[in-house]
């Protein structure tokens, strides 16, 4: 599996975050998210890894979530803590960073020290309430699109399987989650139903949906509500990745 590294000048050498494109398993590269990658990267002050998880309808399920899992596990045995790392990711790379945390945590591995996710694809079975009532307001994606990447890419696994539906998981003991998403977008539901779902499973999680904002609209750089939605989730990485846990944690 190959997989791109973006470094910004003064980055953390032990603050790095696993970044899962996104594409709806069956398009997106590490190329293609690196323009939004470098901002992410520049406002955390972390190093980023973005992976090039095999993609349907070549690789269906479970393959991106096997990838995923096995390039934690590699930034892992290069030296680094699970509480140096972050998993981040957009759309279905949101979705599969939440899969990946349910699959590490079932399978009894340490966990990162949180996530943030932006506009995430969590439910491939798209029972969300906002599929219809946005669905002429997100000029993105459709239940249509969505259908098509969900039928190539589970290949007839079960759409409500956890592990590729994450919103059907059991969040218990999983890390602090941050869930961003615009509320004029078609998984505007599938960012709160995480947030329902974590929070009552006593998961630290903050669910925040940006008035007027399409998905991803975080990958638009000129935008104030990306910039603000940015400028948070760097807060937030920070402050699970402290400087002092990071020069305790190397000596």
């Amino acid at each position: 599996m190959r997989g791109e590294w973006v470094i910004p000048d003064g980055a953390a050498a032990r603050r790095v975050i696993l970044y899962f494109h996104g594409g709806g398993f069956i398009a997106g590269s590490p190329e293609g998210h690196r323009p939004f990658v470098a901002r992410l990267a520049q406002a955390s002050g972390a190093r980023i890894l973005v992976p090039q998880y095999r993609l349907a309808p070549e690789h269906p399920y479970p393959a991106a979530l096997r990838d995923a899992a096995d390039a934690y596990r590699w930034l892992l045995s290069q030296g680094l803590l699970p509480q140096h790392v972050i998993f981040a990711g957009d759309g279905s790379g949101g979705g599969l960073a939440l899969a990946t945390l349910l699959a590490l945590r079932n399978a009894g591995l340490p966990l990162p020290a949180a996530a943030v996710c932006f506009s995430p694809w969590a439910d491939l079975t798209m029972s969300g309430w906002s599929m219809l009532k946005n669905s002429k307001s997100d000029d993105t994606l459709s239940w249509e699109i969505l259908g098509v990447c969900a039928r190539h890419y589970l290949r007839g696994t079960s759409p409500a399987d956890p592990f590729a539906s994450p919103i059907y998981g059991d969040y218990r003991g999983l890390p602090p989650l941050m869930i961003h998403a615009g509320s004029l977008e078609v998984l505007k539901d599938d960012a709160s139903r995480i947030g329902e779902r974590a929070a009552a499973a006593s998961v630290n999680v903050n669910v925040e949906v940006y008035e007027g904002m399409p998905h991803f609209f975080q990958a638009i750089p000129d935008l104030s509500e990306a910039k603000v939605s940015l400028t948070r989730s760097a807060s937030f990485i920070k402050a699970r990745t402290p400087d002092m846990m990071i020069r305790r944690a190397a000596q």
